[in-house]
């Protein structure tokens, strides 16, 4: 448990590559993970919403926590999506996971059917009596219609000692702050906003699962590094140098434009699963442009 316990910097949402024809391209994603740790990733999560997770079959989702762990071999962390709107669902799909041997999962609120804060409670609280690996808890009312409230979130990791850490995307400044402030110790708080996750390193906070580091790992890892260090000139400079480019990464629904960006490198196919396509063109001809002044087509 101390790799996981100790991860703090760029945790990459990594995406589900398919081929022309739709089915998973796993020579793609094993080029995605070995260039990532060659690139300096951090920590890898597989199965999230980058990785279009809700068009993946179960038997897809368990093969890419398989895959993920069999190519990344022990050097980085794996981080598995396990979440659903059933407990029971969840608690299925993480012990999948965990026969996989992921390093940790990442949780999310349940969607859809909006519980009460005693069944969020109920919910986590099952989830990691039924696992004996790390649980993250994953915050991001945008997607969910729930929120996990931050004391929530804090009793959860008091009560549940394999509750490491939480993802907040919820985009609210303070929650992140009020979760730094009170966390218990050892407790990690990981952003889920690209745009945020610097200013909330400098504050204490551990890193980033990030959707913009899939298509610039290395300069990502560094803005990572530089923040968590406390490093505010370098972090200001590779900040503002690649803002523009994480706004455009939540143009349209998230992973549209950041697996365009990666077909536009090479390193993948534009192709996605309905109901997600290909994007509007105003929106990817602005990608294309920022990426080429970006340098990194």
């Amino acid at each position: 448990m101390t790799k996981i316990q100790n991860l703090r910097g760029s945790i990459v949402a990594i995406t589900t590559p398919f081929k022309e024809n739709g089915e998973i391209d796993l020579t793609a994603f094993d080029a995605l993970v070995e260039w990532h740790i060659a690139q300096g990733t951090d920590g890898l999560v597989v199965c999230g919403t980058t990785g279009e997770t809700p068009t993946l079959s179960e038997e897809e989702d368990a093969m890419m926590m398989e895959r993920a762990v069999k190519v990344v071999n022990g050097r980085i962390p794996v981080i598995a999506g396990s979440g659903s709107n059933s407990t029971q669902d969840c608690i299925k799909y993480s012990q999948t996971a965990q026969k996989a041997g992921v390093d940790a999962l990442l949780v999310v609120a349940p969607y859809y059917n909006k519980p009460t804060r005693k069944g969020l409670y109920q919910h986590f609280s099952s989830v990691a009596k039924a696992v004996n690996i790390p649980v993250i808890l994953y915050n991001v009312p945008g997607r969910t219609g729930c929120a996990i409230p931050y004391d929530l979130a804090i009793q959860l990791a008091n009560d549940h000692k394999n509750i490491i850490a939480i993802k907040e995307a919820g985009g609210n400044f303070e929650v992140l702050v009020n979760l730094i402030a009170n966390r218990p110790q050892g407790f990690k708080i990981y952003s889920g906003d690209d745009f945020l996750s610097t200013a909330a390193n400098l504050l204490g906070a551990d890193g980033c699962v990030s959707v913009v580091a899939n298509v610039i790992p290395k300069e990502f890892h560094e803005l990572m590094k530089a923040s968590l260090a406390g490093d505010v000139e370098v972090s200001r400079q590779i900040f503002y140098k690649y803002k523009r480019l994480m706004d455009l990464m939540f143009v349209e629904s998230n992973p549209i434009p950041v697996k365009t960006a990666l077909a536009a490198m090479g390193k993948i196919k534009e192709t996605f699963r309905l109901p997600l396509c290909t994007m509007e063109d105003k929106n990817k001809e602005a990608l294309l442009t920022e990426l080429k002044k970006v340098g990194v087509i």
